[in-house]
């Protein structure tokens, strides 16, 4: 049975995932973390991840960006793995966490849907056909009117993918609307969307003279990042240490 600290378990994802571990066999969530404990849960809860002293094979993160360094603070003392999938995090975070990864074990990725990373790995083949080809490359992304980060973590993410792709010799472009001038060739425009209860929307246009090419992923359900993290925290149990991703469980 493996056994799971849910850290940000009261929140809309947390939850989630608490329904969903409860209707499966041989994983079970024994404690969680979060600063608001209005919630009931069948586990305790602590308001600090320091007063936690159940233990624990695997940790699963759906929290705020200000409280991932405690956490990894925390997985380095007591030597846990950790599936990271709070966004937001600033370079500085990142940095310490890949600094972490090489004591404990470390799953982290910017979208924890099965559907998001198998978009990332279609953009990066249609861009290796597509981007020196003329095409100019947008990415829109949309989301509730609660969230914080803007562009979304997943949207720099496909960013990423595709410069990566181009050899990294493209710049992002925010907003348009703070210098006149025409769209410089090696661009890639991140555009956000943020209203109503919109779960999660992302498109990436390949715009080039006479046709588009528009791939799109549309969550319905926080579920989607639920199952995704479950699946991600199995796989990490017994792991050595080391940075994990998407493509490692993809690949499995």
């Amino acid at each position: 049975m493996t056994k799971v600290l849910m850290h940000g378990c009261n929140g809309k994802i947390g939850r989630a995932i608490t329904r969903l571990i409860d209707s499966q066999e041989n994983i079970e969530i024994v404690a969680g973390v979060d600063p608001y404990l209005g919630v009931p849960n069948t586990y305790p809860v602590f308001s600090n991840i320091n007063e936690c002293n159940i233990d624990v094979d695997v940790i699963i993160d759906f929290s705020t960006a200000v409280a991932v360094r405690a956490l990894i603070d925390y997985c380095l003392a007591h030597h846990k793995p950790a599936v990271i999938c709070t966004t937001g995090l600033s370079e500085e975070d990142i940095a310490y966490l890949k600094e972490a990864s090489q004591t404990v074990p470390i799953f982290f990725s910017a979208n924890m849907s099965l559907g998001v990373n198998l978009l990332i790995a279609l953009a990066k083949r249609a861009t290796e056909i597509l981007g020196t080809s003329g095409f100019d490359i947008e990415i829109i992304e949309k989301h509730h009117n609660q969230k914080i980060d803007a562009p979304s973590g997943t949207a720099l993410a496909i960013a990423d993918a595709i410069n990566e792709t181009l050899d990294h010799a493209y710049t992002y472009r925010y907003d348009r609307s703070t210098v006149r001038e025409k769209r410089p060739v090696k661009e890639i425009g991140i555009h956000a969307v943020r209203g109503g209860t919109i779960v999660g929307e992302h498109d990436i246009l390949f715009a080039g003279n006479d046709e588009f090419i528009t791939l799109s992923h549309q969550a319905t359900s926080k579920e989607v990042f639920a199952t995704g993290a479950i699946k991600a925290a199995q796989f990490l149990v017994n792991k050595t240490p080391g940075l994990y991703n998407m493509d490692h469980l993809l690949d499995a």
